[in-house]
């Protein structure tokens, strides 16, 4: 579920952080503050998720707080609640990987309650709430659909509802576009996310690989990145720059089945979106030249780090 893409810049941050430490690196605390920022992830995740769950829940909320009034009008006392029952909706929340997930990471305590108040009585007052409460019984479509509006159109634009997001989530820039997708397609799968495993063996060991090959295999890096910044201050060059140029390089010699055309374009890529506006034609061009260094001098042969 998480990308490659995204890997790489947690890799990234972590080894920006490393680099930023003024005191040794303890054994270990490389892969233990790569794994944080997994773990940020699903958190994030899963407030989402409780965030939505709750706007729908409010339904039953408002019918009660209306209902309790000294004087109920006839409209207090017959507020809507469909909503509050949404099947969709309860098939996320009766999973047992959603129920362990929340238990762990208790988005309750993040919670605005101010804010998805907010946001139910902006729902309740638009075309596609009137739709949903006027069709009657359950409609799978419907029951999906109105989940997705309230996601899509309600929650994502809302720049209030961004602004506490980011409080808690440092990492809502990085993540958004994914956790859009995991989201939707919960909505639409339900129980499809298993919330302790949303990242494959595969692609954790993907990214627990590239740090510690980056870290381990410096010099090597360095040997084939310094000569390339003769005409260049190198104390001018980005932090940043440095260790995509140093994650590059690692994956052109140590990941087999990494492309490097693929590898030179995620870098790229990288350093547009976190570095300085010149960064990425500057990655580009010495991660081009390296691997045509490599491949000039018959030493592109990849193999695991590990056996290196």
């Amino acid at each position: 579920m998480i990308s490659r893409r995204n890997i790489r810049v947690k890799v990234m941050q972590t080894l920006y952080t490393l680099e930023a430490q003024e005191q040794a690196v303890k054994p270990g605390e490389p892969v233990r503050i790569l794994q944080k920022h997994f773990d940020q992830t699903r958190q994030l995740l899963v407030y989402l998720i409780y965030f939505l769950t709750e706007v729908a829940r409010y339904a039953e909320t408002d019918s009660r707080n209306r209902a309790s009034k000294h004087l109920p009008t006839e409209q207090d006392l017959n507020v809507n609640i469909k909503l509050a029952g949404n099947e969709t909706m309860w098939k996320i929340l009766e999973d047992p990987s959603w129920q362990k997930a929340a238990s762990t990471d208790k988005p309750q305590l993040h919670e605005d309650k101010e804010l998805i108040k907010k946001m139910y009585q902006e729902l309740v007052g638009t075309d596609e709430y009137k739709k949903y409460i006027s069709i009657a019984g359950r409609d799978k479509k419907s029951e999906k659909d109105i989940l997705q509006f309230i996601f899509t159109d309600l929650m994502l634009p809302n720049e209030i509802f961004e602004a506490h997001v980011e409080e808690v989530f440092t990492n809502l820039d990085d993540d958004i576009e994914m956790m859009s997708q995991l989201v939707l397609g919960l909505i639409h799968k339900p129980q499809s996310i298993n919330f302790q495993d949303i990242i494959s063996k595969e692609k954790l060991d993907f990214g627990r690989g590239l740090l510690q090959t980056v870290v381990e295999k410096k010099e090597v890096t360095m040997g084939l990145i310094k000569p390339k910044l003769k005409n260049w201050d190198s104390e001018r060059i980005a932090t940043l720059d440095m260790i995509l140029m140093e994650m590059g390089v690692c994956e052109f010699l140590f990941f087999e089945t990494i492309p490097p055309k693929v590898t030179i374009n995620e870098y790229i890529d990288l350093a547009k979106d976190y570095s300085t506006p010149q960064s990425g034609q500057f990655v580009n061009g010495i991660l081009d030249n390296i691997h045509k260094d490599l491949l000039n001098d018959d030493k592109l042969h990849k193999v695991n780090f590990k056996t290196s």
